[in-house]
């Protein structure tokens, strides 16, 4: 594990250590052949493989992995990342300054994707992330930022005594700006290029805030806003059997409180049945147990999202008569497998303690 952090982290650590280089020797340390292939992984492969493992196939999750962009506006944060990386490597790739316009647009989206990966350094709920991922791409964009500086003074020296007009003569002033007074502009003209994108976007399902609710409307993360939406939710429990708990005491039959990740739950019959036949599966099957976990959280979702509704207990009392038919199934499985299937129900929700005297007797 330690070994396969540090050859994720060789990207970082050599731009860290060119970059501290091209500061004070004006000239990069490492080769040509070494900075693309540090490009395409920095660039196009870790990024690509961060969101097609922990964003692009996720939802907000309470109790596992949650997306770390929000799934109903991921699309414009995606759309911004192509649009920096495309602007990054055909500033790389080409052989000549751009037109004025298109020129100040690369560099907007080069400033935009340092601004990016700056807030994910924040946003990530796993900090060694950030250097990993996020760094690598900030180092780059910086340097690019400064390459195209330099090349565009470059240029205006056989160009001065060309004359420009309208929005051509803007985008050359602004170009020929020292660099730390052009990025505080460019930072400015990057707003109407993103709500052009908004524009566009909003055709696409998106909304008019959605750069900024891809962070916010997500659980767990530096910028989520929606943590509260999880206070209610206890992980890994038994959704259905746990509101059916909650019914009438003259239906649902309560029979004792219990423990669950230290919190007190109230269990009946069908609650403790239903645990102790997770817990065999788990046992059993577990690669099975995981897929059916894996579907049961997403009930949990629903339960979570209208709480008030599962909260009433005219619908406990619902519940707990639709799942009798699953429970008698988890009986007659328990009695089949178990040795000792009463034993096993009787421990569900049990404290350590008392589990071993259970155990002893």
């Amino acid at each position: 594990m330690i070994g396969f952090f540090i050859f994720l982290s060789l990207p970082s650590l050599l731009l860290i250590i060119d970059f501290i280089w091209y500061l004070t020797k004006k000239k990069r340390l490492l080769g040509t052949l070494l900075v693309r292939i540090l490009e395409i992984v920095s660039m196009l492969g870790l990024p690509l493989l961060y969101i097609a493992v922990l964003d692009f196939d996720l939802k907000n999750d309470c109790c596992g992995d949650s997306a770390t962009f929000s799934p109903e506006h991921r699309l414009s944060i995606y759309l911004l990342i192509v649009l920096c990386t495309i602007a990054y490597f055909y500033a790389s790739y080409r052989t000549h300054i751009a037109p004025p316009i298109l020129e100040v647009t690369v560099n907007i989206l080069l400033l935009i994707a340092i601004i990016l990966n700056i807030l994910m350094l924040f946003h990530l709920n796993e900090a060694w992330l950030g250097p990993i991922g996020n760094l690598p791409v900030i180092l780059l964009c910086m340097h690019m930022l400064i390459k195209n500086h330099q090349l565009f003074l470059d240029y205006a020296q056989t160009m001065k005594n060309n004359s420009k007009h309208g929005i051509e003569k803007i985008a050359w002033m602004i170009l020929s700006m020292p660099l730390l007074s052009k990025v505080p502009v460019l930072l400015v003209l990057s707003l109407p290029l993103l709500v052009i994108l908004s524009a566009i976007l909003l055709l696409f399902g998106q909304k008019q805030d959605s750069f900024i609710r891809a962070f916010t409307d997500t659980y767990k993360h530096g910028f989520s806003q929606l943590d509260y939406m999880c206070e209610n939710v206890t992980c890994g429990g038994h959704f259905l059997c746990s509101v059916a708990a909650k019914g009438h005491p003259e239906l649902v039959k309560p029979q004792r409180l219990g423990v669950r990740q230290n919190a007190p739950i109230l269990c009946n019959r069908q609650l403790l049945v239903a645990n102790a036949f997770e817990e065999l599966i788990q046992e059993k099957m577990p690669a099975t147990h995981r897929l059916i976990r894996h579907g049961y959280n997403k009930v949990g979702d629903v339960v979570h999202k209208y709480y008030s509704i599962f909260n009433n207990r005219y619908v406990a009392d619902t519940i707990y008569i639709l799942m009798k038919p699953l429970e008698w199934l988890f009986v007659t499985v328990l009695y089949t497998f178990d040795l000792k299937p009463e034993n096993r129900i009787a421990q569900r929700y049990l404290s350590q303690e008392h589990r071993k005297q259970l155990n002893q007797h």
